[in-house]
């Protein structure tokens, strides 16, 4: 770690910097200059491609020009950007008058410079800005992220999905389950979040001021800015929004950030659960030489893995809590007070990217106690209680809920005592004979195939 990193308010570019680098390009100041450039530059081809009566069909060289800018943009660039802007104290107009720079020496660009930014207000670029962040965001950071956590997941729940454990409803003992086939369950449950995450549209808008096209209508009446607007906004990999008012609404933000959510809070539950199986002994976590657990108690392993991952979880879920109320609310058809919190959506997501980390670390450190596991099932026969009354009920015996709860409810019942019991009942002896021979580790249901089927 430099000093520089050192002296950072932010863990994120301090402690953490290293493991949430690669959202560096996407969500800094640089990446957020570079997306308005990507924006602007697209724009004026696109004007070209349109047949614009004042921009002629741009040379191959012109068009190799612009996509200079863009491949080449550097963090030398970027300050530059910053120069401007300190000049004139608008971003993205520094951004507009940058792009001039860069072209003014090319000769047949020169001639069309006039027309970058043409008909457009800062929102129109901002908000495509920002859609092609949280559409890179997406795509390079959180989906790797999330498929290298559920493929740890999927290790575990088939490396467990024989193990027959004790389930706990309220907390206490209840009918058995698979370890294998409860990780099984946050798997499904992410994967369904994860799916609609990969599938949601991110809008965006290019329309003017105040979303009605005033501009480019009054300047080119007889073209089809609608259609021109629909091509451009899709070209860029978002969906178009047709109706805006100056900002787009960011309802579609509200929607990503909902998803993200969602995924934040069952890796919360997910945290939580390991953590209290790991107080259980139910887990054991490997030992790394070096590591030292607790200052001063030496033989600890703690689930730090998993207490940083719900921390982060938590930071996380309170900033997108407050995007999605905030972001799509605007006085009128537009205000500022959204600026500063989209300048935030990169340290929502770099907190979860942090969470994903840690709890992909931790679930490849846990090691499954069998023995313990497996004690704990044969010290709770009174859960085949279950069992017994529902088989009663299909034989037609009286009161099955009612015997079985009077045997069973608040005592410690052992193999013998509930032998006895199934001894005399009224049950066909191939029936009796099955119930004689369940034990806790095989009333496992389904648990074992679901595990392995996910």
């Amino acid at each position: 770690m430099d000093t520089t990193a050192l002296m950072a308010i932010s863990p994120l570019d301090g402690r953490y910097q290293e493991k949430v680098t690669a959202l560096r390009s996407i969500f800094s100041e640089y990446g957020l200059i570079r997306f308005r450039v990507i924006v602007e530059i697209r724009w004026i081809e696109m004007l070209a491609k349109a047949n614009l009566p004042d921009i002629p069909a741009l040379s191959a060289a012109a068009k190799t020009q612009l996509s200079n800018i863009i491949e080449n943009f550097s963090e030398t660039d970027a300050l530059k950007v910053k120069q401007i802007e300190s000049g004139i104290n608008h971003d993205v107009k520094a951004v507009e008058y940058f792009i001039r720079e860069k072209i003014g020496h090319h000769a047949e660009l020169k001639t069309i410079s006039e027309f970058i930014h043409f008909g457009c207000t800062s929102e129109d670029i901002n908000n495509l800005a920002y859609g092609m962040m949280l559409a890179a965001a997406r795509k390079e950071c959180i989906l790797p992220a999330m498929g290298a956590l559920l493929a740890a997941l999927r290790k575990l729940a088939h490396d467990n999905a024989n193990l027959v454990m004790l389930a706990r409803t309220h907390g206490q003992p209840a009918t058995p389950t698979s370890l294998g086939k409860e990780i099984a369950n946050v798997i499904a449950r992410l994967q369904r979040q994860v799916d609609q995450l990969n599938q949601l549209q991110i809008p965006g808008k290019m329309n003017g001021a105040s979303g009605n096209y005033n501009a480019f209508a009054i300047a080119y009446p007889e073209m089809d800015w609608q259609d021109i607007s629909r091509q451009f906004v899709t070209g860029l990999g978002l969906a178009w929004n047709p109706y805006t008012t100056q900002i787009e609404a960011h309802d579609g933000m509200a929607e990503f950030f909902a998803v993200m959510l969602r995924i934040n809070t069952i890796l919360i539950d997910f945290d939580r659960d390991i953590w209290a199986y790991i107080s259980i002994q139910y887990f054991s976590q490997k030992s790394l030489a070096n590591e030292v657990g607790s200052s001063t108690m030496p033989h600890k392993i703690n689930p730090i893995d998993f207490e940083n991952s719900e921390g982060n979880l938590g930071i996380a879920n309170a900033l997108f809590e407050h995007m999605m109320a905030k972001l799509p609310i605007s006085r009128w058809q537009r205000d500022l007070s959204d600026s500063t919190v989209l300048r935030n959506i990169g340290v929502a997501i770099a907190h979860s990217l942090l969470a994903f980390q840690a709890t992909v670390k931790g679930v490849n450190k846990l090691e499954a106690n069998q023995d313990i596991i497996a004690a704990d099932l044969e010290n709770h026969w009174e859960i085949l209680a279950e069992a017994i009354q529902t088989v009663m009920r299909r034989y037609h015996l009286p009161e099955p809920y009612e015997k079985l709860k009077a045997f069973t409810r608040g005592k410690k019942i052992d193999k013998t005592s509930l032998q006895e019991f199934v001894k005399e009942l009224s049950l066909p002896d191939a029936v009796k004979t099955q119930l004689l021979a369940l034990t806790p580790g095989e009333y496992a249901g389904y648990a074992r195939e679901l595990a392995k089927k996910i």
